[in-house]
Parts: structure tokens; sequence; C-alpha cells
């Protein structure tokens, strides 16, 4: 796929200090950087937009998304983490959010990086369970996917251009995304 902008470039990504645990970074990677480009399609006039009156503003889910990602890593997954009032940034603009997206994922990936084996599969508690980390790791990205999957459903409302997430969009694609073209 086709991505012309990286918040975080491939060659930033940490290496695993257990290399079959690569695809994890890169993935948190990636996701980082899609959320990255969904908020910077946002104006600072977008970010008290909802489409409904029981749904959060576009600014709520991201503040949102950085508390609740900072959480995760921090309580769940044990990761040196920020207090949560320093999790948003000083000035609440659609750059400012995105920004800090980034800046508090670059230190998890290096955290990431020098996990083993035995730390991913051992288990930890989740709100009133135990599970294991790698179920843990995998559900942030989930619910990280959620809450991007929101703010894109408020782009096509707002009549803004949707960025190619896992594909093209009605608003990008490439030479070769067409899926009635697989072997």
């Amino acid at each position: 796929m086709e991505y012309h902008f990286s918040a975080i470039a491939p060659q930033e990504i940490p290496k695993a200090h257990y290399p079959a645990w690569q695809h994890a970074l890169d993935t948190y990677a990636s996701e980082t950087n899609k959320s990255f480009l969904t908020w910077s399609q946002f104006s600072d006039g977008d970010l008290d937009y909802r489409p409904h009156l029981k749904s959060a503003t576009a600014r709520e889910v991201m503040k949102h998304q950085l508390l609740s990602e900072r959480r995760f890593f921090a309580e769940f997954l044990d990761a040196p983490e920020p207090p949560a009032g320093e999790a948003l940034p000083a000035q609440e603009s659609t750059a400012a959010f995105a920004q800090r997206l980034v800046a508090l994922a670059r230190p998890r990936l290096t955290f990431l990086a020098g996990r083993d084996e035995n730390w991913w599969l051992s288990t930890h508690r989740f709100f009133d369970v135990d599970r294991q980390r790698i179920w843990i790791f995998w559900r942030r990205i989930l619910h990280t996917a959620h809450h991007r999957t929101q703010l894109l459903v408020y782009l096509r409302l707002l009549d803004k251009p949707v960025p190619a997430i896992y594909g093209p969009t009605a608003d990008v694609s490439w030479k070769g995304a067409d899926p009635t073209l697989a072997r």
C-alpha cells in the first residue's frame, strides 16, 4: 500500500529484542501513523463537532485516545508513562493533539522493543480479569481503531477527505488497489 507520509518512519521503529515480536512494534507505529493522519484532517474549528447529541466531540475522542492509551500502557503493560495530567497537550489544537499522540508513542516503542517473550506471554490484571500482555496490547490496538473509525465517520459527515487507512477510500486510491484484480 502507498502511504505518502509517516509521523513515525519505518527506519525509526526500534528493533525488538526478541525478533518474533517485531510485528507488535511495527503495528503500533503503523496504527499511530494512521491516527495521526486521521486527526490531521480536522481543522481546529472541527474540534467541537459531534454528529449527534449523544456522540462525543472530535476533541473529546482525541483526549480520550491520549488518556486511555496512557492508562493501558501504564497500568496494564507496566510501561513508564507520564502522569495523566501530562498526557494532554498544553494547547488544544488538532496539530497539538496529533503531535502529542506521536510524542507519547515513541518511548512506548522503545519500551516494547526491550520486552522478551516471557513478558509478552505473562499475565497481568486487566480491569477485573487476568490476561496475557499480548492480549492486552492487541486490545489497545483495537480500541485505537474503534476511536479512529469514529473520527473517520466525522470526517465524511463534515465533507472532508477520508484518508487511506487499511486501503483506498473514495478520496484516496492508487494503481493496483482494485480488489477484483486479485489472483
